[in-house]
């Protein structure tokens, strides 16, 4: 669990949440259970996803005062796949980064196709934005 509290109780910045304004316009929201990561319970949490980063909250009233109560980094992201087979629950998926692999579920194959995609296209666009900032260091003389 993420929380850090600055001067009088305020959320502070935290390095990983990357200055990213979560609040608003996210690129995709909604509800997922979410499985613990040390008590294994699955939880209702709504995600957020922007700007290279899925957060997850308690609740979906997020404002600049709330701390996520986690966050994934997407340039961290080695996959994401249907986990059905693996967890034996229906619209299942599961994110995998060298640390560890965390599983979510979905209301409906729908969503759990449509956060699939999303999260994929994110791959896909930061580590193509990595790999286009390393290029200008082995091409510049």
């Amino acid at each position: 669990m993420l929380s850090f509290l600055g001067v009088g109780g305020k959320p502070s910045t935290h390095p990983s949440w990357g200055g990213v304004e979560f609040w608003h316009s996210p690129e995709r929201c909604g509800w997922l259970l979410k499985q613990g990561e040390y008590l294994t319970a699955w939880r209702r949490r709504w995600f957020v996803m922007k700007q290279g980063k899925i957060f997850w909250f308690k609740s979906d009233v997020v404002t600049p005062d709330t701390s996520p109560r986690g966050v994934i980094d997407v340039n961290k992201c080695l996959s994401i796949k249907g986990a059905e087979d693996s967890i034996n629950k229906p619209n299942s998926f599961e994110i995998s980064t060298m640390e560890s692999s965390q599983f979510f579920i979905a209301d409906s194959d729908k969503e759990k196709e449509d956060w699939i995609n999303s999260i994929g296209r994110a791959i896909v666009k930061h580590s193509k934005s990595l790999l286009d900032n390393d290029r200008g260091d082995y091409t510049s003389s």
